[in-house]
C-alpha cells in the first residue's frame, strides 16, 4: 500500500486489483498523470477515464450533484461493480469527462482499491490494466510485462480480482429511470428489481 500511495503522490501510474479486473490508475485529480494513463493505453482522449472512490463521503470530490436516484443506486449497489455517470467537478482533469461533462465513478468493492483511495484522500483512475488490443486480466501472472515496466508501483497480493465482466455503467435519466451504457457485472434484472426502469443505450 505504501509504495502505491507514494507513486500516486508523485504523479506516477500504478497497477492494482479491483473487484472485477486489474486496473491501471493514477491520482484522478492530476491531469498529467491522467495523460500518462491515456498514453500507455493508447486510449483516445474522447473516451473518458473512469474513477473509483473509497466511500460515499468521497463522492463530493467527483461531483456536487447527488440526485435521489444516484443515492438510491449507491445504497443498493455500492461498494460494488456499478459505475454511475455523474456531472464532474470542473476542477477535475478534462480527460475524465465526456463532451457533456459527465464522468464515471464507483465505490470499489475491492478492499485494497477502496482503502487506496481513502488513504490517498482522492479519487483514483481505474481503467483495465492492459495494453490496447489485449484482453483485460484478473490474475497477476497475466499482466503484461511491458505495462508493468511503465508503472511506478504494482500490487500483486490477494485478494485478486474475481474476473468475469467489468462493471456495469449507467446514467440516471430520471427519478426511477436509467440508461445502461454497458451491461457488466451487475445484471439489468438486478437494477429492475430495485425499482428502476431501464433503457439500453450507447
Amino acid at each position: 500500500m505504501h509504495d502505491l500511495l507514494k507513486a500516486l503522490d508523485r504523479g506516477e501510474i500504478v497497477v492494482y486489483p479491483t473487484e472485477t479486473l486489474y486496473a491501471l490508475g493514477c491520482d484522478g485529480t492530476n491531469a498529467e498523470a491522467c495523460d500518462r494513463v491515456l498514453a500507455v493505453k493508447a486510449r483516445s482522449e474522447t473516451k473518458p477515464l473512469p474513477l473509483i472512490i473509497g466511500s460515499m463521503q468521497m463522492l463530493p470530490l467527483v461531483t456536487d450533484e447527488q440526485p435521489s436516484a444516484l443515492l438510491q443506486l449507491a445504497e443498493s449497489f455500492w461498494p460494488g461493480p456499478l459505475s454511475i455517470l455523474v456531472k464532474a467537478l470542473p476542477s477535475l482533469p478534462a480527460c475524465l469527462s465526456d463532451e457533456d461533462g459527465y464522468t464515471s465513478v464507483r465505490w470499489s468493492g475491492h478492499p485494497f482499491a477502496s482503502e487506496l483511495s481513502r488513504r490517498l484522500k482522492r479519487p483514483i483512475v481505474a481503467t483495465s490494466a492492459n495494453l490496447r488490443g489485449a484482453p483485460p486480466v484478473a490474475l497477476p501472472e497475466d499482466l503484461d510485462p511491458e505495462l508493468l515496466k511503465q508503472a511506478g508501483a504494482v500490487y500483486f497480493d490477494p485478494p485478486w480480482p474475481r474476473g468475469g465482466n467489468p462493471s456495469t455503467v449507467v446514467r440516471v435519466l430520471g427519478s426511477s429511470r436509467l440508461g445502461v451504457l454497458r451491461v457488466g457485472a451487475v445484471p439489468v434484472k438486478r437494477l429492475c428489481d430495485k425499482g428502476f426502469s431501464v433503457t439500453l443505450s450507447h
